[in-house]
């Protein structure tokens, strides 16, 4: 036995108690130990159940993430299930904290289940790419039924224990030790002669329609595999003898384990813990954090506050008017509304939180004591120096003041103070309160301990915080502008924006581009080419014919018409026809015959230029890994989690092949076909973008 696993006797029932901090992940040493103790409990006289219990605070939190890419050591877990579930003795899992993936298979392979009241369980595999592999997708529809079972393990959602219960997954909960609560329940099973009851000898499963919802499962998860090819593992429990289903569930886990959206996966499950690990700021303490003051109380404004209320933060809400603060406060209340429709809150918190937690204000004066001001007012240059100017009269020495900008340069904003140190860019993503990304923007003279402030409120606000450097659109939206750019080249040159917006949709981005574009607002990138008119490159080929649409008052989904038409109570819109005719009368008007398009050269175009431009940002510094700019695209901007991100996605094709088709595309516009330099030095070093991230850990 190893030192992870330990082994009691209490009378007739052997105890095995898992301690593996932090949470009993299933390391060799845990296999090994819990195949050992089996051994040793079923050589013992008078043993006539074993207990299998995690210290700690899980009892199996799944596999050891350690051992995620190296070569499989034995026992591997598969066999240990079996060879638990064969035992002649009765063997009884005490469950408390979360019981995952391999933990929940070990815990199916015992013949009873009691857990805790707070108890969760899952099989979550399908996030990484794979299916659960130990005979999760044979064990648990035998206990739950088909159908309950392929939306269990096709989400890997985390499943409560009185639900667990009435699934039928556990059998009893009950409140107490875990080791105490479970030697109880063995002791009753054995008083009562209770026989072994393995899962493996329950009947089938009833079947359910297979292919219809293989199908709805692909177009759920915009073509992820794993939880279409779960589906089939389950199926398989439906319809095959036990053994033989086994038997299928590994050849179907190792088909899942060869493809690139494990690979993909992996990639962005390891990063999104990475992205925040920055070697700057070790030991490098942040400032303190209890109350947030927010000026601005639009839709962003809002957003943000609610953000900061739910996580505990005081919010002191600045406005301009009375009115103003009245619809400020309305939002936020509508925020807090859903979460407490949701169970993230109850009435009483939702209350305090209103009435106690946030107050708005219209005078600068209330942010005296605040530790960190977001300032989330209309994206205009003098209008932020006005309101920095204003922040740095009244906030106290060592506030945090933080600029919501998308675009803007804050070594300027932080110019208009007269503490730069103290300044820093917080870019939210819109709703606030919902979206996971924030672009921690790090300005010439911003503070090491600011920089970490601002971290540390990502991470208490559970967001994934990435760190950008200053120029124009930080990283995402700088690359945003390059890839929209493209797709407009495209446009002109004869795909349809509906065919690019359908193409990018099956790639697994959750909007095409165009869509986006409606959703955002037309009247944003309207402005943005007015404003950049001036100081355009001849060369930039920059369509106009959606300008014609917003001369009209069509902005997108805010006034119903846009790239598509939207009515009221319908959900998404219809494209509309006007669009084609005004990209028409563009192309007669310069001269371009437009030609077909492949939905694979839509793709590969409109990647090649997100690559191309990501590149140049891991460059110039602005992102200072490849990781960071892949997380922002996953968390910011609907880029498909089983690709990685795009840096992920072009070390999967080959830097070499997107270099010699940027080269390629170069030959019709040189200009905006650039190939960057560090893509050409990683090319020609036979390196990829994941060595630089390797290399920075």
């Amino acid at each position: 036995m190893t030192d992870v696993v330990t082994y009691t006797r209490h009378d007739e029932i052997a105890v095995l108690r898992i301690a593996n901090p932090p949470v009993n992940a299933l390391s060799q040493a845990v296999r090994q130990g819990l195949s050992d103790a089996m051994d040793r409990a079923e050589s013992e006289d008078g043993v006539k159940a074993v207990l299998i219990v995690g210290d700690g605070r899980a009892f199996i939190a799944g596999a050891d993430i350690k051992e995620f890419g190296k070569p499989p050591m034995e026992p591997n877990l598969p066999d240990l299930c079996t060879r638990i579930e064969a035992s002649p003795l009765l063997v009884v899992a005490s469950m408390h904290g979360v019981s995952l993936g391999g933990g929940l298979e070990v815990a199916l392979g015992c013949h009873y289940r009691v857990a805790q009241p707070s108890a969760r369980v899952g099989l979550p595999e399908v996030h990484l790419g794979i299916l659960p592999g130990a005979g999760g997708t044979q064990r648990l529809p035998r206990l739950t039924g088909a159908e309950k079972a392929v939306e269990a393990i096709t989400t890997g959602r985390h499943i409560k224990a009185p639900e667990a219960l009435e699934l039928g997954i556990i059998d009893k909960i009950e409140e107490g030790d875990p080791e105490t609560v479970g030697l109880a329940y063995a002791r009753d099973l054995l008083a009562s002669n209770a026989a072994r009851r393995p899962v493996s000898e329950m009947p089938n499963p009833q079947g359910i329609d297979w292919d219809a919802t293989h199908a709805a499962l692909l177009k759920k998860g915009r073509g992820q595999l794993s939880p279409a090819t779960a589906m089939r593992a389950v199926q398989a429990a439906s319809e095959l003898p036990f053994d033989e289903g086994i038997k299928r569930e590994r050849e179907l886990f190792m088909d899942l384990m060869n493809t690139d959206q494990r690979k993909g996966l992996i990639h962005a499950f390891f990063n999104e813990r990475a992205v925040s690990n920055l070697p700057e700021l070790k030991g490098v303490a942040p400032r303190a954090l209890q109350s947030i003051g927010v000026i601005g109380g639009g839709t962003m404004g809002a957003g943000i506050a609610t953000a900061c209320l739910l996580s505990g933060l005081n919010v002191v809400m600045i406005e301009m008017s009375d009115d103003a603060a009245e619809a400020a406060k309305g939002r936020i209340g509508g925020n807090l509304a859903g979460a407490l429709k949701r169970g993230k809150i109850n009435q009483e918190k939702h209350d305090n939180l209103l009435s106690i937690a946030l107050e708005v204000s219209q005078n600068y004066d209330s942010l005296k004591d605040v530790d960190l001001v977001i300032e989330a007012v209309f994206e205009e240059m003098d209008v932020k120096k006005q309101v920095f100017a204003k922040l740095d009269a009244a906030c106290k020495p060592g506030c945090v003041l933080a600029s919501n900008t998308s675009y803007l340069d804050v070594n300027e904003i932080a110019a208009s103070t007269t503490r730069p140190a103290d300044v820093i860019g917080l870019h939210f993503f819109s709703p606030a309160h919902v979206m996971k990304l924030l672009e921690v923007v790090v300005a010439d003279q911003t503070a090491p301990d600011v920089v970490a402030t601002g971290f540390a409120l990502g991470k208490m606000l559970g967001k994934v915080a990435v760190r950008a450097g200053v120029c124009d659109g930080f990283i995402g939206n700088r690359i945003l502008s390059t890839y929209r750019a493209v797709a407009g080249h495209m446009v002109l040159d004869g795909a349809s924006p509906f065919q690019i917006d359908d193409a990018l949709t099956d790639f697994g981005f959750a909007m095409g581009p165009f869509a986006v574009a409606d959703l955002a607002g037309l009247d944003i990138g309207w402005a943005t080419r007015k404003r950049k008119a001036a100081t355009r490159h001849p060369d930039e080929r920059v369509p106009t014919y959606i300008d014609r649409l917003c001369e009209q008052g069509h902005y997108g989904q805010k006034t119903g018409e846009g790239y598509y038409i939207y009515e009221k109570g319908k959900r998404g819109g219809t494209p509309n026809p006007k669009i084609l005719e005004l990209i028409k009368d563009e192309q007669q008007t310069l001269g371009i015959t437009p030609r077909d398009f492949s939905d694979a050269e839509i793709v590969r175009r409109y990647m090649c230029a997100m690559v191309n431009e990501a590149a140049e940002v891991v460059g110039e510094g602005i992102a200072r890994r490849p990781l960071d700019v892949d997380m922002t695209l996953l968390f910011g901007y609907g880029f498909p989690r089983y690709w990685g991100g795009p840096m992920k996605w072009a070390d999967i094709q080959g830097l070499d092949a997107v270099l010699a088709d940027i080269e390629r595309y170069g030959q019709e516009d040189a200009w905006f076909w650039q190939p960057a330099p560090l893509l050409k030095q990683l090319v020609a070093e036979g390196r990829t973008f994941d060595d630089l991230n390797k290399e920075a850990a």
